[in-house]
């Protein structure tokens, strides 16, 4: 069966914080619940979840198994935050989210999509280089705008 997707809701919030911790994505220096407001206040159609049993739509979701988020400045999209749950890493969830978030973003003529990974995690680097991904020689800068503490 194919993975459903669906628009974060509110309600999710707790989830959605719980699997990025389990797959390593929190930081101190970011807080998840202000990354979620922000989201939800600029392009929330482009923020996803899965859940567990697949419901669409419905008041009883299941329990949230994935989630990311997408952009598109008008130049490039960018994926964020995707995460799939430990135990179904493998299962092909994450290759159907990009696959969704690669569709949604050239929907919007989005001519390019870039991730960021931490240094050092290979498999992620490996997971993305299976879907084509491949280092821009570029190198990534950040400024702090709004401390998150």
């Amino acid at each position: 069966m194919a993975p459903v997707f669906r628009p974060f809701r509110h309600d999710d919030t707790e989830a959605v914080v719980a699997l990025w911790g389990a797959c390593g994505l929190l930081r101190p220096w970011n807080d998840p619940r202000r990354d979620i407001a922000r989201k939800v206040a600029e392009q929330p159609e482009l923020f996803l979840v899965a859940a567990a049993d697949g419901a669409q739509g419905s008041a009883a979701a299941g329990t949230v198994v994935g989630a990311g988020m997408a952009g598109y400045d008008g130049h490039r999209g960018w994926v964020n935050y995707l995460a799939v749950a430990p135990e179904l890493q493998g299962s092909g969830l994450g290759r159907a989210f990009m696959a969704e978030f690669e569709r949604l973003l050239a929907d919007r003529g989005c001519p390019k999509v870039n991730v960021q990974v931490r240094e050092g995690n290979e498999q992620v680097l490996g997971f993305y280089a299976s879907l084509g991904y491949a280092p821009d020689r570029a190198v990534s800068l950040g400024k702090s705008l709004i401390a998150d503490d």
